[in-house]
């Protein structure tokens, strides 16, 4: 493992450790998408299936057990723990990533996969799937605007722990001859699909103020 490998992991753990002290801290989850974490919820279940019979090394173990189970337990504190569940806003939340994500990903899972195998395929469809599943947290806040600094902080962390893992990319391509176009593609649409919210919070940081999104035109 390389040194940017693991910046991205810390990075998303950090995003996701964020997430738990900003909904336990303020007992509140506006201006958090529960439906996104739905879709990571399916993209940790459908790539880390290998848990169930393969072993790599304890740190992969661990962060994939605390991946599935830290993003399952967000979804609980989100829909069912109260307060928090009587603070998420479903009306906002409501881009419907089961009509217009699912199937094109599982779709590009099939087409693109290395193997027609069960686990192959879904490992394919996980790598589409987490390329858009910032969306619904995007169209989310869009629509409120005005973000919190612990979500716009979230949200910003898992920006750059994309970042990270395109300079892992670039390096192992380099330094091993490591070529995964499936990856490499998927995580390029991730990262253009935080451009415009990262500019935004990087520019609301330089200035020290509470990050407005524009009106979307």
């Amino acid at each position: 493992m390389n040194i940017f490998r693991f910046c991205g992991d810390m990075l998303h753990l950090t995003s996701i450790m964020l997430l738990l002290f900003k909904l336990t801290k303020s007992k509140s989850c506006a201006g958090v998408s529960c439906r996104m974490q739905e879709m990571y919820a399916i993209v940790f279940i459908c790539r880390y299936l290998d848990l169930l019979w393969s072993f790599i090394s304890v740190y992969n173990t661990v962060m994939k057990v605390v991946f599935i189970t830290s993003t399952v337990y967000l979804i609980y504190l989100m829909k069912f723990k109260t307060p928090i569940c009587q603070t998420y806003d479903g009306t906002h939340d409501n881009f419907r990533y089961e009509l217009y994500l699912l199937g094109p990903c599982l779709l590009l899972g099939i087409i693109f996969t290395e193997e027609y195998t069960l686990p192959e395929v879904l490992w394919s469809t996980s790598i589409w799937l987490e390329s858009v599943a910032i969306v619904p947290q995007l169209f989310l806040l869009q629509q409120i605007r005005e973000v919190e600094n612990l979500t716009s902080d979230f949200v910003g962390t898992m920006g750059a722990y994309r970042a990270f893992y395109l300079l892992n990319w670039i390096y192992r391509y380099f330094a091993e001859d490591y070529v995964n176009w499936v990856g490499w593609i998927g995580g390029l649409v991730q990262t253009v699909l935080y451009a415009d919210f990262f500019y935004y919070y990087a520019k609301s940081k330089w200035y020290g103020n509470k990050l407005v999104l524009p009106v979307a035109t």
